[in-house]
């Protein structure tokens, strides 16, 4: 069963905790044991698993990664422009795949599912593929 999720970003970096749409359509599956796969189809924002307890971890973690992929760089080539956008979303991947187990997603008692947006504002989707084991 696939499910195709759209949001719209409104930041050129930001983290939106996608835990409870992932968690609802799992639910709504009816799906017992499985995998959750969270993918994302864009070459500049990508998906990762995080703290969700304290708001400052996104901070902190978008901080670093602007650190380590300035938006400017003298030697970027790019012709858009926006290179750092690739590297951060080389860095965090495009998927993630989740444990379901009796009906839930097996996360840990912090972690959270964060869709990543490094070349915002945008519209973007993001996918998510359940697979049972049932």
């Amino acid at each position: 069963m696939l499910n195709t999720q759209t949001l719209r970003t409104s930041r050129r970096d930001e983290m939106i905790d996608i835990t409870r749409q992932v968690s609802a359509i799992v639910s709504q599956s009816g799906i017992t044991e499985g995998l959750a796969v969270i993918y994302c189809p864009h070459t500049t924002a990508g998906i990762t698993i995080q703290e969700n307890a304290d708001p400052d971890v996104k901070l902190d973690v978008l901080m670093r990664l602007d650190e380590v992929y300035p938006w400017e760089h003298p030697k970027y080539r790019h012709s858009e422009g926006n290179t750092a956008s690739h590297l951060k979303a080389m860095t965090t991947g495009t998927s993630q795949t989740v444990i379901i187990d009796r009906g839930r997603l097996l996360l840990g008692r912090w972690q959270g599912i964060y869709f990543c947006e490094f070349d915002g504002p945008r519209s973007r989707e993001y996918h998510i593929k359940l697979l049972t084991t049932d």
